[in-house]
């Protein structure tokens, strides 16, 4: 269901229109008339002035109702009351020899009951009756070729029903109708009424869940299907097109198909393959793919870390899988793999090797250990492909010993397997260990090294649940890339010293060569050596290159010693020296940087450093490759995390340009730069120092309390019956999000819901839970599943008190929580008592915290559901209610599996993309455009129409159309992102919320004011309920919203609205900031055209204050600031003198009339360009012709100034910017922004907008927020 826009209405419960047919439907007059409408109307300005008052600035309510409008509006008429197959099929054989092909039974609104044959001549009303079979044609009969018609002929409400449906369906954006290729779940859901439906039965039951396997011709084979699309041929355009849609669509396939099975395994609706074990250690086959659990498996990961390694090891195997995937390495070949969490239980869902199930595990691995490192076998090619593929992702082949002392190399993690199936392709999986250990998460034995110092200090290392911690590649990249870097910074500083030292040594030769003849050669031998004896030990090479290349030339025959070449030979000597000494500089360096060669630079990991039980094979400890200098490699990395990636993290947040709303968009940028969740609690210790962090600060810390509240909630689960599922999980949320002091107790909700109380009633009291337990064992083992076909049976973990969910209280809730974080993430959950009054042992509940922390209620059941997978109703909820319990059984609506998978991306878009990126960043605009549209294209091939990765596109092309003055083809694209980001994203997902902002902004300058405004109050609600009004999001969009109503002349709701976009402001980017300067602006504006000219002047002088201290007093946006002031002060003095004469002479009429000039509406875009981070400047063609004819004349000038310098120079972007704004200060400014010069623009329409770009080319700078 689509979001929409219509948050401002009265009322919630009536049917809302959808925002894109609001924005289509709604006038799109010229700006001209804009200022009529509402001058001359002002009775229309009730469109914009209602608004609930839950979206306005310090409400407190959060109401979950407006997050689906449409939720409340009915369905479609109901056609008919029953279509389905008649209980007559299938027809016996002499009506097959009459062309009967089935039987349909169908009940009309009218309650008439028909029967009505299928024949290859059409459809017809045949005689049968519920007793009675007789397939003769009825009179009259209604033979169509048609079922519709003939239904259209006997019913007449179908008739018009039907066409209603119809005209409905067309009528929707087709992004409406258009499946999306994963399943996007929402955590509310309205309440829909349960009706009888036999053609849902039929769909349901006809599709013989868990039977699939059984039926043949009926599966698919994933495998071969999987490896058949990476076999396909990528060397032109068209053949990776085709290539990479029909690995997306097989692989989306997969996913839907794995998750449905996994669903099924945990429902109880598949049987296992080993039914007589343990219910822990059970495997599924179903639909050709290989179920596993998430648990110790015969213990195979004991000295891993038990269970908890094995639920993690899953998600680091797809790790793995998607990294290979990504290298794709040609004839290496990976598993489907996909992760679900359904119910508390973790899924893995994997294709099957062909063969694999027909011989035993350590018959068919060829490479890699099945023991942990006790049997190590290797194979010639897996070394070759893996190798191949290793550096790509910087994995260091190394050798080990097996049980027989030999000495095995790999290319890989021991437990990584390869098995070659019978269709002779070779497989790797089990990729849990693809990248080295995270050392700061890991206990190291006594003799080995102890972390460093960083690391240390902030209290690592920290000994793990498990042994699997390992760094992500985001950080190996970064590792690598910052050693070479300072390789190459200590290149720099050797060729400089090179450079300086030739010069030297030619002088020397210069003087000695006057001073004499023969002996000038030995001299100037003699004095080269000394000098290179004397060289700094730390001078640094260029490059192992050019050491190779020297030393090549130093091995040349040396010429005679006569008088005419001395001076070669001399030249020869000392280049001779200086690379005997470079290489020994190289291998120095090498060793410094961490290089695994000693004249190269090699940064590769091992991952198999500090694998227990794995002995390497190590010659020389001071070799190049020793494990000496690999477990320092690995150190060094996780150091660097800690060191140099965490604080670069809180740095950049300081400029808030990309802040994360909530925990997924948190997470993001976590893993962007490397920094896996485990670190959050040190990050949340980081930004609590950080005043101007606080609002990231609260989003982490919610982070941290929700996953610990994850973790209890699955062990939570798998201790539950499926029966007590509803009312467990609500007893959960009432004990995580309020105070409940006392265990569960039943509440009757007025709908015959009341939890075990109506379970008592239907199945009889519980005496005791041996006897429910064996009652429920009695009861389910007649499903034909040889008495494990019950959940219960399968998957429950064995418990003395099955009610033991009863007695959680949120005390002992929020006790294990605390415990959680501790242990988990090394982070204390405590609250300062000279706030709240008690200390960390107080935290009984969620309330303490909601003070200390400004969390909020809502907020903290988004995330909590949609990481656990809890859905619930979609209905207020009344967390402060003490006397009864917030929430129900009858609340908790469903529970949906959570998948993760990896993400097949199409790299010719993507390069097209990025290539589109750089044209855009250099200001070829256009170019960047029909790259862009390109990508769009090829992302329309591979994924299909929706995709994330396609609204993106989208949003990046309404962006680029409005900033080349087309605002109407903006709209039309960023609708269609608006409507795309709700279908793939979700509709309060943080990226839908900021292509609602966008797209208020366009269709402001659209001239569609009511939709716009409707469109802000919908982003920002949905704003407060993901984060909270604290946020610097907030603020931007507090600032458009209360320039539109600034523009309609609502200047009271205006100045609310910038008065809290001024105080976040103020927060988070610091009194000084010339963000600050500008909302003080704007306050004095609305505050001097409501006629309180004092209030304004005061907040003008914040503006001039600001400008003067950062940008000078000669700078023009401060004598505009200055010019402002003196305006105000002379109204102000008008209008005392006005109180003046009115008080003492008219005083029975009252005061004049204050004229006020309204703003005119293209000053509000052009300031809504300049807080949303656009900037228009106009140049004409003639300026162009000059900055080109000017550029080539400092071209010339550097030519002859550098004459070794063939190449042509290109000016640089700074010169490029410095001489637009020399320009651009020759052009009368109106307004600027950001320090940046601004020209305004004058608002046209459309047409008028295409005419002046053939005369005008626009130069855009786009200051990212």
């Amino acid at each position: 269901m689509c979001a929409t826009c219509a948050i401002c209405s009265n009322h919630w419960t009536r049917p809302m229109r959808t925002m894109v047919s609001i924005a289509v439907r709604l006038p799109s007059c010229t700006r001209s008339r804009w200022v009529i409408s509402w001058r001359r109307k002002r009775h229309a300005r009730k469109v914009w002035t209602v608004r609930p008052d839950f979206i306005m600035p310090g409400a407190k309510e959060r109401p979950l109702l407006p997050l689906q409008p449409g939720s409340g509006k009915k369905g479609n008429p109901q056609p008919l009351k029953v279509l389905t197959t008649s209980a007559w099929n299938p027809p016996p054989g002499p009506r097959k020899l009459h062309g009967d092909l089935m039987y349909l039974y169908v009940v009309t609104m009218e309650d008439k009951r028909l029967h009505i044959s299928a024949c290859s001549r059409g459809f017809y009303v045949n005689q049968s009756t519920d007793d009675t079979f007789n397939p003769q044609p009825a009179n009259p009969s209604y033979l169509s070729h048609s079922l519709i018609d003939l239904l259209s002929q006997i019913s007449a409400t179908f008739r018009r029903c039907f066409s209603q449906m119809q005209k409905k369906r067309t009528q929707r954006h087709p992004f409406e109708r258009v499946a999306t290729p994963y399943q996007v779940y929402t955590w509310t859901a309205p309440a829909l009424e349960h009706t009888i439906d036999a053609i849902r039965a039929e769909d349901t039951f006809s599709s013989k869940l868990g039977y699939e396997e059984h039926i043949p011709g009926q599966t698919r084979d994933w495998n071969e299907e999987l490896q058949t699309t990476r076999e396909l041929p990528r060397a032109t355009l068209p053949e990776r097109l085709l290539r990479e849609r029909a690995i997306f669509k097989v692989h989306s396939d997969f996913v839907t198909a794995a998750t449905r099975g996994a669903m099924a395994v945990i429902d109880g609706n598949v049987m296992p393959i080993n039914p007589g074990e343990d219910a822990k250690t059970q495997m599924f086959i179903w639909n050709n793919i290989f179920f596993s659990l998430g648990f110790d498996v015969r213990d195979h990961y004991k000295e891993l870390g038990g269970d908890a390694a094995a639920f993690v090891a899953p998600r680091n195997d797809l790790h793995g899988v998607r990294v290979y995937s990504a290298v794709d390495v040609e004839g290496l070949y990976t598993l489907g793999t996909v992760v679900i969490d359904y119910r508390g239980y973790r899924v893995t869902a994997q294709s099957i090797i062909p063969g694999i199930l027909e011989r035993e595990q350590d018959q068919s691995v060829v490479y890699g250990s099945i023991d942990f490192g006790k049997t190590v076998l290797s194979h010639p090619k897996y070394l070759e492909l893996l190798n191949a593929a290793g550096k790509h992702l910087r994995i260091q082949p190394h050798s080990v010993y097996n049980d027989k002392q030999e000495a095995i190399e790999l290319c890989s993690s021991v437990e990584c397997k390869g098995i070659i199936g019978n269709d002779g392709r070779h497989y790797i999986l089990d990729l849990l260990r693809t990248f080295p250990p995270d050392v700061n998460f890991l206990v190291l034995p006594a003799e080995e090294e102890a972390v460093g110092r960083d690391s240390q200090a902030m209290g690592f290392p920290i000994e793990h649940r498990h042994k699997l911690c390992c760094l992500r590649q985001e950080l190996l990249e970064a590792f690598v890339e910052n050693r070479y870097l300072m390789f190459m910074k200590h290149a720099a500083v050797q060729l400089q010293q090179c450079v300086k030292k030739k010069q030297e040594q030619k002088a020397t030769v210069a003087a000695m060569k006057n001073s004499a003849d023969e002996a000038k050669p030995a001299a100037i031998e003699e004095g080269g050596t000394v000098e290179s004896e004397k060289t700094d030990a730390k001078e640094l090479p260029k490059d192992s290159k050019d050491v190779k290349e020297t030393v090549k030339d130093a091995t040349r025959p040396m010429p005679k010693a006569d008088s005419d070449d001395a001076k070669k030979l001399v030249e020869s000597l000392i280049s001779c020296d200086q690379m005997n000494e470079s290489k020994e500089v190289v291998k120095r360096v090498c060793e410094a940087v961490g290089s695994l060669k000693e004249y190269e630079f090699d940064i590769r990991f091992n991952p198999d450093v500090y694998s227990p039980g794995i002995r390497h094979v190590d010659g020389d400890a001071n070799a190049a490759c020793s494990l000496r200098r690999q477990k320092q490699l690995v150190k060094d990395a996780a150091e660097f995390l800690v060191k140099h990636q965490i604080p670069s993290f809180v740095h950049e947040c300081l400029d808030h340009s990309s802040a994360p709303m909530d925990g997924v968009t948190l997470t993001e940028l976590l893993h962007n730069r490397g920094i896996n969740v485990r670190y959050l609690g040190k990050v949340v210790d980081q930004l609590a120092k950080i005043k101007q962090l606080e609002y990231l600060h609260t989003i982490a810390v919610s982070e941290l309390i929700v996953r610990a509240a994850k973790h209890i909630f699955t062990a939570y689960l798998q201790q539950t019956d499926v029966m007590s599922m509803a009312a467990a999980i609500s007893h959960f949320l009432n004990c995580f999000l309020t105070v409940s002091t006392v265990g569960y107790q039943p509440v009757s909700n007025g709908n015959g819901a009341d939890g075990d109380g109506q379970l008592a009633d239907e199945f009889g009291p519980k005496s005791s839970s041996g006897s429910k337990k064996q009652s429920k064992q009695s009861k389910r083992g007649g499903k034909g599943n040889g008495g494990n076909g019950g959940r219960k049976t399968t998957f429950s973990v064995p418990s003395s008190d099955n009610n033991e969910w009863q007695s959680l209280t949120s005390k002992s809730l929020w006790s294990q929580i605390r415990q959680e974080l501790k242990a988990y993430w090394d982070f204390e959950l405590t609250v300062e008592p000279s706030k709240e009054g008690k200390a960390a042992s107080g935290i009984d509940s969620i309330e303490p915290l909601i003070g200390a922390f400004k969390l909020q209620k809502i907020s903290l059941l988004r995330a909590f559901c949609l990481k656990t997978g809890v859905q619930i109703m979609l209905q207020e909820y009344a967390f402060e209610q003490r006397n009864r319990p917030a929430f129900t059984d009858a609340d908790i609506v469903n529970v949906f599996p959570v998948v993760k998978h990896i993400n097949p991306r199409a790299s010719d878009a993507y390069n097209f993309y990025t290539t589109g990126q750089t044209k855009i960043q250099q200001g070829y605009l256009q170019d960047g455009y029909g790259l862009i549209s390109e990508a769009l294209n090829l992302l329309n091939n591979v994924y299909g129409a929706m995709h994330p990765e396609n609204a993106q596109c989208l949003r990046m092309l309404a962006r680029l159309s409005y900033i080349m003055g087309d605002p109407q083809e903006a709209l039309a694209i960023q609708q269609r992102a608006v409507l795309m980001s709700e279908r793939v994203n979700g509709v309060d997902h943080p990226y839908t919320i900021s292509e609602y902002a966008h797209l208020a902004l366009y269709c402001f300058a659209n001239s569609q004011i009511s939709t716009a405004l409707k469109l802000l109050y919908r982003a920002r609600y949905l704003a407060t309920i993901v984060c909270g009004e604290n946020h610097p999001d907030i603020a931007l969009m507090d600032s458009n919203i209360s320039l539109i109503l600034h523009a309609v002349g609502e200047y009271e709701l205006s100045l609310r609205f910038l008065e809290h976009a001024l105080a976040l402001n103020i927060r988070y980017y610091g009194e000084k900031s010339l963000k600050v300067a500008v909302s003080y602006h704007l306050v004095a504006r609305t505050q001097s055209c409501m006629g309180d000219f004092r209030s304004a002047l005061v907040n003008e002088k914040e503006t001039y204050a600001i400008y003067k201290q950062q940008l000078g007093e000669s700078h023009e946006k401060t004598q505009e600031s200055s010019e402002c002031l003196r305006h105000l002060t002379q109204q102000a003095v008008v209008l005392q003198k006005k109180m003046n004469y009115a008080n003492g002479k008219l005083l029975s009429t009252g005061l004049p009339p204050i004229h006020i000039q309204p703003p005119s509406m293209g000053s509000v875009l052009d300031m809504l360009n300049a807080i949303n981070g656009i900037i228009f400047v106009q140049i004409s063609s003639k300026e162009i012709a000059n900055f080109k004819n000017e550029i080539e004349k400092r071209q010339k000038e550097a030519g002859q100034s550098q004459p070794q310098q063939t190449a042509p120079v290109q000016a640089n972007q700074e010169e490029v910017d410095r001489m637009l704004m020399e320009t651009m200060q020759k052009r009368p400014p109106v307004y600027r922004s950001r320090s940046r010069t601004v020209t305004r623009r004058t608002v046209r329409s459309c047409k008028r907008n295409r005419q002046r770009r053939r005369k005008w080319h626009r130069v855009e700078a786009v200051v990212m927020r």
